[in-house]
């Protein structure tokens, strides 16, 4: 027995680039790289079949409903990407809050937040343990459809780290407030360190972006913004030649950048938040300031630590990523191994 798989997503990829887009699209083929018919969803087409719908993001409840009043099973990936950012103390809040609204407020209300989707959907995917347990202390996720499965890298990270490392700090992210681009530059220029930046805007005429271009452009030589790089062997070898890999944000989920700087061999300086240190534990540097004096200091440390700091645990290839949710796929189908 083999199964077909339809993918599904609520922003449209013309629309906004970032981590989510390559998870799904090497998802989806590592998933037919282990034999899974995968296609994605057309919402306009009532003839399309399939066994699974595997929503990224946080489905509504009725999506779930029809679906397996349809005979389908549901999968859901989600990203707590706000909440992994949070102090203990406003999760508990938060946790609190729920319970008391979903108690309080009329049935046909609950639905809308979609915190039930975590209870109703056959299998629900985090991407790190930390966020496993937001999913089961915010919305009551079921324990026994759970599952970790973390980003998967592509195998071309995993070349060979030339012995001497390069003189400059590399730093891959959407260019956005919420990623400190601009900040983390102007920092690198108090710290009297290099950096190079690899990303693009949302907006080529997104203020934010425009100062921080403006910032690079003055400072050439110190500064460097290469934009976004489509070729993955590319960007492999600017990590390889790294120092190492800084991503000082103010929120965020499992950093698909962070782990390909790992494969590549990148020491890791990283804000420090509750996910970071889930994920990369005592082997990454981490940066609690947010004032620019604190940030510049870290950045002129972890330089000079770089080439003798440890390296994080291999992150997984993308296949075997597949492997795992193809396998979490068969569990929830009844499909055997002889398909």
């Amino acid at each position: 027995m083999t199964v077909k798989v339809l993918i599904d997503h609520n922003l449209p990829f013309l629309l906004a680039h970032g981590g989510l887009q390559i998870q799904i699209e090497r998802t989806k083929a590592a998933l037919e790289h282990h034999g899974v018919e995968v296609e994605y969803l057309r919402w306009f087409d009532e003839d399309q079949r399939g066994d699974i719908i595997h929503f990224f993001g946080r489905a509504a409840p009725s999506h779930i409903r029809f679906a397996q009043g349809k005979g389908m099973k549901y999968v859901m990936s989600d990203l707590l990407t706000g909440q992994g950012s949070r102090p203990a103390s406003l999760l508990r809040l938060q946790a609190a809050l729920n319970r008391c609204f979903e108690t309080l407020m009329p049935p046909v209300f609950r639905d809308m937040p979609r915190w039930s989707s975590y209870r109703e959907a056959d299998a629900v995917l985090a991407v790190t343990p930390y966020e496993a347990k937001l999913m089961r202390q915010l919305f009551r996720a079921d324990p026994a459809r759970l599952h970790v499965v973390t980003v998967g890298i592509d195998e071309l990270f995993f070349a060979d780290r030339p012995e001497a490392c390069g003189d400059y700090l590399i730093s891959t992210a959407t260019i956005h407030p919420r990623k400190r681009n601009l900040e983390t530059a102007r920092a690198a220029l108090t710290a009297g360190v290099s950096m190079v930046f690899t990303g693009k805007p949302y907006s080529e005429d997104d203020p934010y972006f425009m100062e921080f271009r403006k910032l690079v452009a003055e400072n050439p030589g110190r500064l460097t913004y290469v934009g976004f790089l489509p070729a993955r062997a590319d960007l492999a070898e600017a990590y390889r030649k790294a120092r190492g890999f800084v991503l000082l944000s103010t929120m965020e989920s499992l950093s698909a950048s962070a782990l390909e700087a790992v494969a590549a061999g990148c020491p890791l300086l990283l804000s420090d938040l509750p996910w970071a240190r889930d994920t990369f534990g005592a082997d990454a540097t981490y940066c609690g300031a947010t004032d620019a004096g604190g940030m510049a200091r870290a950045l002129r440390e972890f330089y000079e630590a770089a080439p003798r700091l440890p390296l994080p645990v291999r992150p997984p290839t993308w296949l075997e990523v597949g492997g795992q949710i193809r396998d979490i796929y068969r569990a929830i189908t009844g499909a055997t191994r002889a398909a």
